[in-house]
């Protein structure tokens, strides 16, 4: 029993330590991509007109989302829509690059494109989603709709049948 009891606790101390150096790896795997990320935030001037702008414009996006969530097909012309828009973003960094003295303060597209990925492509990814998301939602609550008409019909089918016998 002192045997066992021994064997148990070395794998629980080897577990522990297990858990102990992923926790660890993971901490600082994790570190700089913050890093990244709050020097990418502290980067870009939020001053800027154009910038508000398109905070706004993203805003205006998400709430037209949300008070068209009832209409299926407008959402599904709009979801369509943020794609296209994601899926051309690439050319509009192009764009944007070749042009960026005439509205802004300093170059923010990258040949990679980061920053309209960021900016860009990722609220509209974000707006796609939720409306794919209330899509499947409102389906689900077709299919409810649809089989409880179908089991009412089946009960009115019944009782008609079941008053000629």
């Amino acid at each position: 029993m002192e045997e066992l009891k021994s064997a148990l606790e070395a794998h629980m101390d080897q577990m522990a330590d297990l858990v102990q150096k992923l926790s660890s790896e993971l901490r600082s795997g994790l570190r700089p991509a913050i890093d990244n990320f709050i020097g990418f935030f502290h980067a870009i001037d939020w001053t800027e007109p154009w910038l508000m702008g398109l905070i706004g414009f993203h805003l205006m996006l998400l709430i037209l989302t949300v008070v068209s969530r009832k209409h299926i097909n407008f959402q599904m012309s709009f979801f369509l829509l943020a794609l296209a828009g994601v899926y051309l973003s690439e050319r509009l960094n192009r764009v944007l690059g070749d042009n960026w003295r005439s509205f802004a303060s300093q170059n923010y597209f990258d040949p990679h494109g980061l920053f309209l990925s960021v900016l860009w492509s990722g609220p509209l990814l974000i707006i796609a989603t939720i409306i794919l998301i209330n899509t499947l939602f409102s389906l689900c609550y077709m299919i409810v709709r649809w089989k409880r008409a179908e089991l009412r019909h089946r009960a009115r089918l019944a009782r008609e049948s079941n008053k000629q016998d």
